[in-house]
Parts: C-alpha cells; sequence; structure tokens
C-alpha cells in the first residue's frame, strides 16, 4: 500500500523524532509512503486568508493525486485542514472556480477523488496486519489516549470517528497489548490553538489534560497530533512529574519490536525509562 505522505511543518522543524517513528512503523508495516514537495497545509494562516489556507491544502491534494494516490498525515490539525478545505469548496461556487483557476496557473489539476486520511485510520484500517506485526506486548502499560480536536470535530467533514464516543484510538492501543484507560477529559482542547493568543488559557488547558491523565492511573498520554504533542511536551519540559506525552507511533513501533533509536527515542529520553521494564 503506498500513500502520499504529509507530515507537517511540525515534524519538519519541531519533532523530527515523531516523523522518525512514523516512517520507521509504516516501513516495518509494509506501507510505502511518497514524499512530493509539499507546502503548508494551510491551518495557521486559516484565520488571516480563507483563499491561502484552502488553497494551500488544495494544492497538496493535487501533488498527490499528480502520483495517483491518496494523501496520509500523522497530524491532525493537517488532517483537518484538508478536511475543511475540500468541504469549503464542495459547497461554494465562487471559491471552487477561484481554486481550479490558480491551481491551473500552477499547472495543476483539482484534485476532485484524492482522499485524506490520517495515520490512525490507516492503520485501523490495517488492524489485523498490525496486530500480527506485534512481537514485544506492552502488557504493563497502562495508556491514557488524547483524541484531539481536529479529526474529531466537525463530524460530517472529518469523518474520522463518533465525536461524542470514539473508539479508534483504543483499539489501536490494544493492538500494541497495553491497556487503554477511561478518563474524563480525553475529547478536551490541549488548549494549542489558543497559543499566541491567551496563553494562560493555554497553560490552564494543558496542566488540566495532563493532571486528569496522570489521575486516571496512567503511565503515559498517548498522542496522535504534533501540534498536541509540542504542547503537551512543552508542559512536560516545564513542569518535571507530569505524566510524559508520546507519540502514538513511539508506541506502536516499540510493540512492534523495533529499536528505540529507529523511533527517535533516546536514552535519556522519560520515554525511554517508561519502556524498559515492559
Amino acid at each position: 500500500m503506498k500513500y502520499a505522505y504529509f507530515p507537517g511543518c511540525k515534524i519538519a522543524h519541531h519533532l523530527p523524532e515523531y516523523g522518525k517513528s512514523v516512517e520507521a512503523v509504516c516501513a516495518h508495516l509494509g506501507l510505502e509512503l511518497v514524499k512530493p514537495e509539499f507546502n503548508c497545509c494551510g491551518y495557521p494562516v486559516r484565520h488571516e486568508s480563507r483563499d491561502a489556507s484552502v488553497y494551500s491544502a488544495l494544492r497538496n491534494l493535487a501533488l498527490a493525486a499528480n502520483r495517483g494516490l491518496d494523501l496520509m498525515t500523522p497530524c491532525k490539525c493537517c488532517f483537518g485542514n484538508f478536511q475543511q478545505a475540500r468541504h469549503q469548496v464542495d459547497h461554494d461556487e465562487k471559491l471552487m472556480c477561484r481554486m481550479k483557476n490558480m491551481l491551473k496557473e500552477d499547472g495543476l489539476d483539482f484534485p476532485a477523488t484524492t482522499r485524506v486520511r490520517h495515520l490512525l485510520q490507516v492503520l485501523d484500517d490495517n488492524l489485523s496486519s498490525v496486530a500480527g506485526a506485534v512481537s514485544r506486548p506492552l502488557r504493563n502499560l497502562k495508556i491514557a489516549c488524547h483524541y484531539g480536536c481536529h479529526a474529531l470535530r466537525p463530524e460530517n467533514i472529518t469523518h474520522f470517528d463518533d465525536p461524542l464516543a470514539p473508539t479508534l484510538f483504543e483499539r489501536l492501543i490494544a493492538v500494541t497489548g497495553a491497556a487503554a484507560l477511561p478518563w474524563d477529559l480525553r475529547l478536551e482542547c490541549c488548549g494549542y490553538p489558543l497559543r499566541g493568543r491567551d496563553e494562560g488559557i493555554a497553560d490552564l488547558l494543558v496542566a488540566k489534560k495532563l493532571a486528569g491523565a496522570k489521575a486516571s492511573g496512567a503511565d503515559v498520554l498517548a498522542t496522535a497530533c504534533t501540534y498536541c504533542q509540542l504542547q503537551f511536551g512543552a508542559e512536560n519540559t516545564k513542569r518535571p512529574g507530569t505524566i510524559p506525552a508520546v507519540p502514538y507511533p513511539q508506541i506502536l513501533g516499540l510493540a512492534l519490536g523495533l529499536d528505540p533509536d529507529d523511533l527517535g527515542i533516546l536514552p535519556g529520553d522519560v520515554v525511554a525509562s517508561w519502556f524498559e521494564n515492559t
């Protein structure tokens, strides 16, 4: 199976270890990732310029379409913006016309059929194969799942999972051998969208999430969005003793028996210490 792989800007500039784990896991599972010369997904400028945000997303989809591939991303903010862009042009003829003209000027066709998939969806689609590849079950690990907002909502646009009672992430935790614990705040925002706008509320939200995850009895908080991972990771650094946030691809990679170094996990990382005895 082959996908046009859209890592997103955060992996390239802030979270190379996240990207390393995604690529290692996909290679191990036989998922081929092709890397066109993508631009930003458009999420950061969505409030400043609708056209710029939508065009940025559609241009990436067009580049994937040129390869005859669907697009896969590990970032839920990127995923959500791609889905939003497609929805907006489908419901606004004038916007559709402008976007087609802009793509034509760029030598690209409108990506009418290109699908956008989040990494978790791709793994869930191949759940039996993933389960069969697990060689080091993490049976002693208790995990609190953090879903992230932009994949779940709005449901009629993202089509990711039930926004009120999702189960996809828990299924993917279960295949690793770990236990996914129920907890009250698993669907709440991490606070990252408020960075630069209201730092106080952003700090409050992330602290509340991490405290809730720890109170659930979990050992780690599993993330599946680069923006969320940045938010939780910064809080982990600022406040030692908070429950560590770990990208799901690193968790899965360890269950697959991959070397921690190949997953971007360094010997001194807090992540490594949690998994040494699993």
